[in-house]
């Protein structure tokens, strides 16, 4: 059987932690940053956790991280 291609950008938008979890970046962090304000763009620098019913389908897109 061969190998399962890794999706290039996942990739390089979702990591896996040591429980199993998917982790992210925020969006609405990259431009038009005038109009949003200090605290939002602060807030957004934070990571957070893909939601568990997307898990599976980031966890086979990134079979190999």
């Amino acid at each position: 059987m061969p190998k399962i291609k890794t999706h290039s950008g996942a990739k390089k938008r979702f990591n896996l932690t040591k429980s199993g979890k998917v982790k992210r970046a925020h969006a609405y962090k990259s431009h038009i940053l005038n109009k949003k304000s200090t605290k939002r763009k602060r807030g957004l620098r934070a990571g957070t956790y893909a939601d568990k019913t997307n898990e599976a389908a980031i966890k086979r897109m990134i079979l190999y991280k």
